[in-house]
């Protein structure tokens, strides 16, 4: 009897847990778990679909558009990829209209969409672009110098800088490691807000670093 009784319970109270859901969060973890199940083009057509239905929500548009920047890196057909990064600078302006120009992580994510153009054409887009992302990056830093993923891609941008111009991207170890220490204590400001970045971190330390 108390086993049917507690099995009933825990059936009630799953109910009530899906029903409590929004469609919103319902639709968002939907996708996150097509993204972590690499169904990488499945995910980015919920986020831009969950969009489209929410009025002035800029994290699905994020989402959208981080998945096409992150896509594009791969990509070796120029045309494709420019495509792919048009797209991707149309979610994220969608993004940054509903964040507010002030909002890092918005920020982040267009200088990693400027670094993607410089991959795809380095003798067209290098001279031109990468005073812009180091502005961004130095601007974020700015607005917001205990964001991890900000001081984590100013200084890979950097160290990516140092390599091309042959100095040692060891000076900005500690820069890495300053992003690792701001991660553990980092808290997003809403659900769904960003947190990609430590594992990031932690290779990149590895990788230039030797250790954390």
């Amino acid at each position: 009897m108390r086993k049917k009784i507690f099995c009933c319970l825990s059936f009630l109270l799953m109910v009530l847990w899906v029903n409590g859901q929004s469609k919103y969060e319902t639709g968002m973890d939907k996708a996150f778990e097509f993204w972590g199940d690499e169904q990488i083009s499945e995910a980015a057509n919920v986020f831009e679909r969950i969009a489209i239905a929410e009025e002035n929500n800029w994290v699905p548009y994020y989402y959208a558009s981080q998945i096409k920047i992150v896509e594009s890196f791969e990509m070796t057909d120029a045309v494709k990829k420019e495509q792919q990064l048009e797209q991707a600078q149309e979610l994220l302006d969608k993004a940054g209209q509903y964040a507010g120009e002030d909002n890092v992580e918005v920020m982040v994510l267009q200088g990693l969409l400027h670094t993607a153009y410089i991959t795809m054409e380095p003798s067209v887009y290098g001279m031109k672009l990468s005073p812009v992302i180091s502005n961004i990056y130095e601007d974020a830093a700015k607005i917001a110098p205990r964001n991890p993923r900000v001081i984590l891609s100013k200084a890979e941008w950097n160290m990516g800088a140092a390599k091309f111009f042959g100095r040692d991207p060891k000076e900005y170890c500690k820069d890495l490691k300053k992003s690792l220490e701001l991660f553990s204590d980092f808290e997003p400001e809403e659900k769904y807000a960003p947190e990609w970045g430590e594992s990031r971190a932690r290779q990149l330390i590895v990788e230039t670093c030797g250790k954390i």
